[in-house]
């Protein structure tokens, strides 16, 4: 069955060249389906609201790009269509010389979509929730300046779990399980799970190690009363809120969902195979 879409936005990372030549080349293409658009830069400071009747977005940059904006479109339900034109490029993983075959594919109705979990963390001080976040990769929970170790407690369905003195924390989805928790030694977790992962910055205890939690859980973090340093949450590294000592954040499963239109060129172990050099190839 054909899906029929009739307004799409396009969310473009200005700060790459190629990202607005192929803008015009997107633009043309919708065109000739009869799609209306509109086009969002990208600016991380803001999310921005979305048109009424929206059924489709693209993203032209890099991950970053993505994260954008599926934290623009969280609970909207409206699929993404991914490009990538950053370095890496774990979850854009369609190429500007590929998006028009995925895209034709996916309006004739042979492809589907991928839904992922996202997350909302709470910061609460005292007995007031100060700020609220929604996001697609991962929380971090760190010095504001880097090389000072923090200290936190983490409580997991009103249990106690454990004290970590380390340079963060992550919180990361499934999604996120390839970016910065997987730098810091965490586990690769199928995008499509229902699952998070903890995963400690370098802790001064070595004991302490990633963990893989349901996506039921309430996870909450509690600031230790005693800090020699500044302390932020940073949320798909984009939107930022200070911390104080004794502070909480409540981090929990959202009811909103990331949906990703899936590509007919590779699948998810086969990214991870060209992404990652495995397999004993040459340049691993």
């Amino acid at each position: 069955m054909r899906n029929r879409i009739h307004r799409a936005i396009v969310f473009v990372n200005s700060l790459k060249e190629q990202a607005v030549r192929l803008l015009k080349e997107v633009d043309r293409f919708l065109g000739s389906f009869s799609i209306d658009s509109e086009t969002i830069p990208v600016d991380e400071r803001h999310t921005v609201p979305i048109p009424e009747g929206t059924d489709l977005a693209i993203t032209l940059g890099g991950d970053g790009t993505l994260l954008y904006g599926a934290r623009c479109l969280a609970g909207r339900d409206v699929p993404i269509l991914a490009v990538n034109l950053g370095d890496f490029g774990f979850i854009t993983e369609i190429s500007s010389s590929e998006w028009t075959d995925v895209l034709t594919n996916y309006l004739e109705g042979h492809l589907g979509v991928s839904r992922r979990v996202m997350f909302d963390a709470q910061v609460q001080r005292g007995e007031k929730t100060i700020q609220s976040f929604s996001g697609l990769n991962d929380a971090v929970v760190r010095a504001k300046d880097f090389a000072r170790i923090i200290s936190l407690r983490v409580h997991l369905s009103n249990t106690y779990v454990a004290r970590y003195r380390a340079d963060g924390l992550i919180v990361a989805t499934p999604t996120g399980s390839t970016a910065y928790s997987m730098s810091a030694g965490g586990p690769i977790l199928h995008p499509e799970m229902d699952a998070f992962i903890l995963n400690p910055i370098c802790p001064f205890t070595l004991s302490n190690r990633p963990i893989v939690i349901p996506g039921g859980e309430i996870c909450v973090l509690e600031v230790g009363a005693t800090q020699r340093t500044e302390i932020v949450l940073v949320v798909d590294g984009q939107e930022a809120c200070g911390l104080k000592p004794k502070d909480r954040v409540v981090f929990s499963k959202s009811a909103k969902t990331t949906l990703i239109i899936q590509s007919n060129k590779r699948n998810f172990y086969e990214v991870l195979r060209s992404k990652l050099n495995w397999a004993g190839e040459p340049n691993a």
